[in-house]
């Protein structure tokens, strides 16, 4: 004969309770979660213990000479005015340049610092900070073009619409100032990127996820202030309206990250408002810092202003910033390297030796990457008596900070700096090691891409330069 459990009244109202605690425990995760579907720039764990907690990579738009600044040649120079040899094989560019005789450096180098690093008599005040500098004498990529070596240098791919480096570190880590974007963007204001925007763009990824582009003044972004009629509280309110319908729409339609992102991007841009402004006023720095970055100079004050926002964006909690030098022609020297290179160093050269050395003067060099170098390098045969073709088969770049020991080169091009010849690091290879002093491991930061498992460093086989972490 069955019974039927009658419970008391007291275990009726305990087991009410405990549920009661369970609802509301699910009621608080699924608050969670909805906060994260609406906050893709929430803080994340690295996959390992990073050096670098941030980046500043410095792009030298249009294609610098490592001859001429980075890779000391000393054939070159013997050999000057005479015709490619023959032993180093067809040169494959749109142009007929081995019919051009070699061209040597156009200023002397000589041995820097306590290590005795070689550097150009084109950087000087770079040259001060040699014994910061890991020199990557070794870079090759895999187009002669520049719009497709923007895009690789990048976004790691000759294609374009793939995520930025910075998209997939802000992906990867999200930010660490929740009013501030995780990849802010100082672009050159003589414009003309060869590429354009894509270069900084978030491709597949989330658009919460790409570059946003900075200046300096009053106005750092672009329509980011409201009309003048409009009030602060009035704007609040309009943007909490929005924002409730925005997150119902959210809710059902999980996975949405279209609509996630926009929710995020405006209130992002609501705190900004605020942030922004002040971040980007620089009036309050010392007379000494403005020197320091060279703008008490003309020349160099343009692109000290953007070296000098990139540190106070750091120090606000941007993850990763990147400031193009160059606009439409910046260093794409086809007809004369020494007044072009001599033009942009005198432009870049105080600033960025201002930034290395404000860096470590703060205590933030030790885990802050900064990055020098363009899409490409250049020929070591002449163009129209006194330039330089564009050459992406062996080039240069340098690293700093993060813990990096500097005053060291790594890898070769030939005799002459033509191609890449010992310890080569290709542009995958690169982006390997800048994710890996971040802190990720290149081969687990992927996402599903119409079923295909995408990365920066794309389905071929890439290594982190082991040197530069000794």
């Amino acid at each position: 004969m069955s019974r039927v459990f009658q419970p008391s009244r007291r275990s009726f109202l305990r087991s009410v309770g405990g549920g009661a605690g369970i609802l509301a425990l699910a009621g608080l995760v699924a608050d969670e979660r909805a906060q994260a579907a609406t906050n893709p720039l929430a803080p994340r764990e690295p996959n390992f213990a990073p050096r670098a907690k941030r980046v500043i990579w410095l792009f030298m738009h249009g294609g610098p000479s490592q001859v001429d600044l980075f890779d000391p040649k000393p054939d070159l120079a013997k050999f000057a005015g005479k015709p490619l040899p023959e032993s180093f094989g067809q040169v494959m560019t749109r142009r007929d340049v081995a019919k051009n005789p070699l061209l040597g450096p156009i200023k002397p180098f000589q041995p820097r610092g306590d290590s005795g690093i070689e550097i150009s008599d084109f950087l000087p005040h770079i040259a001060e900070c040699a014994d910061d500098l890991f020199v990557i004498r070794s870079m090759h990529g895999d187009s002669v073009n520049h719009p497709q070596s923007v895009y690789q240098m990048n976004t790691g791919s000759i294609l374009m619409g793939k995520p930025s480096v910075g998209s997939w570190v802000a992906y990867g880590l999200g930010s660490e100032n929740q009013n501030m974007p995780a990849f802010v963007v100082l672009p050159d204001p003589g414009g003309g990127l060869k590429g354009g925007p894509p270069a900084w763009g978030s491709g597949f990824l989330p658009a919460t996820y790409q570059g946003v582009t900075m200046r300096p003044g009053a106005a750092p972004i672009l329509d980011l202030r409201p009309q003048e009629q409009i009030t602060a509280g009035q704007q609040r309110n309009i943007l909490d309206l929005v924002q409730r319908m925005n997150r119902d729409h959210v809710q059902q339609r999980a996975g949405d990250d279209e609509l996630a992102a926009r929710v995020s991007a405006y209130e992002l841009a609501f705190r900004m408002q605020a942030e922004a402004p002040e971040l980007v006023d620089i009036s309050h720095e010392t007379p000494q810092t403005h020197a320091l970055y060279g703008l008490d100079n003309p020349k160099t004050d343009e692109f000290g202003q953007r070296c000098l926002l990139a540190r106070r964006m750091l120090e606000s909690g941007v993850r990763f910033v990147q400031l193009y030098s160059g606009g439409t022609v910046g260093w794409d020297a086809h007809d004369d390297v020494e007044d072009n290179h001599t033009d942009l160093c005198a432009q870049t050269d105080k600033p960025i030796a201002g930034l290395l050395k404000d860096l470590r003067q703060r205590g933030l060099l030790d885990d802050t990457l900064v990055i020098w170098g363009g899409e490409f390098g250049r020929m070591p045969m002449s163009e129209q008596g006194t330039g330089r073709d564009h050459n992406p088969w062996g080039y240069s770049y340098w690293l700093a900070g993060a813990g990096i020991r500097g005053g060291r080169s790594y890898g070769a091009t030939d005799a002459i700096g033509l191609r890449a010849a010992e310890d080569k690091v290709h542009v995958r290879d690169f982006h390997a090691t800048v994710l890996h002093l971040m802190g990720i491991d290149h081969e687990y930061l992927s996402v599903l891409h119409h079923g295909l498992e995408e990365r920066l460093t794309g389905p071929s086989e890439a290594h982190v330069v082991q040197a530069v972490l000794s």
